[in-house]
């Protein structure tokens, strides 16, 4: 009998520095888990590490992750585009072949305790792991990213779930969560106007009146000299890549905007490109979640998608 798998998609706040970012997979490898995508964006200055491991394979290569990460990382000197509020941002952990939402909540619980205890780095419950309703979305979490994190964690309801009552001086805090599938998803547009990426991103996310379970932020792209719309699909079945797909292009060309292409980041269940041109998405196979898992039990080299890095 095949054990529980769980998908870990720790956010990394470096993007640029191509040895600190391989020295991070090496040591999930090194714990066991199986890395299936990295990606590392310079703009963002920030990596995405997904891979895969049972139960206790997975808790071990997130914790050395974060290890390498605090000792190696200081937020003091961090700029990007991506908001952050930690060295190592967020960590989720994902359940797939066999493993149920709770055991993905334990995960993220015990994490975070050896977090907080073994690297003093306060941390905060999300999703499925919160422990308060008002944590469950992200994105509260990070107002204030992590130059108003000290003033924030002083205010009332303000106290970390574990860990110390103030910043890591050079890591932040981190938040840990527990969820179902996300697929984050951007667009790049052909155009240096960060006013329309923005009016874009207003237009398709859920908080504005868009499409539901949509998340999307415009940023510029100072490497490529564009500007992007960078999106959170929290339920494809909901609201499919395709529908996403069909209302960027619809406000891109309301505004005589091309968009250039689109990429994948982390990976994603094959059906949830039904209806999509894959010849317009950065994407490797190896992003789909049924090739990684047909691969579960062996050993791979990781892959490194660098954005121009």
């Amino acid at each position: 009998m095949t054990e529980p798998l769980l998908e870990c998609v720790p956010n990394v706040s470096e993007g640029r520095d191509r040895a600190i970012i391989a020295s991070l997979g090496d040591a999930i490898e090194s714990a066991g888990a199986r890395v299936l995508d990295v990606h590392a964006d310079v703009d963002h200055n920030r990596s995405v590490f997904t891979f895969i491991g049972t139960l206790a394979t997975a808790e071990a290569a997130a914790l050395a992750l974060c290890r390498l990460a605090v000792e190696r990382l200081d937020l003091r000197t961090h700029r990007g585009v991506h908001p952050r509020i930690g060295a190592v941002d967020v960590i989720p952990f994902v359940p797939m072949r066999g493993a149920r939402m709770a055991d993905a909540v334990r995960a993220a619980h015990r994490i975070g305790a050896m977090l907080g205890r073994d690297l003093q780095v306060p941390v905060f419950y999300y999703g499925e792991a919160a422990l308060v309703p008002e944590r469950r979305e992200l994105p509260a979490l990070r107002r204030g990213q992590f130059e108003g994190l000290a003033a924030g964690m002083r205010a009332a309801g303000g106290a970390p779930d574990a860990g110390p009552r103030s910043p890591h001086p050079t890591a932040g805090a981190t938040a840990i969560g527990a969820r179902g599938i996300l697929i984050a998803f951007n667009a790049v547009l052909d155009s240096d106007a960060l006013a329309v990426a923005r009016d874009i991103a207003r237009s398709v996310r859920e908080s504005s009146g868009g499409l539901s379970g949509v998340r999307a932020l415009g940023v510029p792209l100072a490497s490529r000299g564009r500007v992007q719309v960078t999106l959170n699909l929290l339920n494809y079945r909901l609201t499919p890549i395709a529908a996403v797909v069909s209302a960027i292009e619809a406000e891109a060309a309301r505004r005589g905007v091309p968009v250039l292409e689109y990429e994948l980041v982390g990976c994603a269940p094959d059906e949830a490109f039904t209806g999509v041109d894959r010849t317009r998405v950065r994407m490797s196979p190896t992003q789909l979640i049924e090739v990684a898992l047909l691969g579960a039990d062996s050993t791979v080299v990781p892959r490194v998608a660098s954005r121009r890095a």
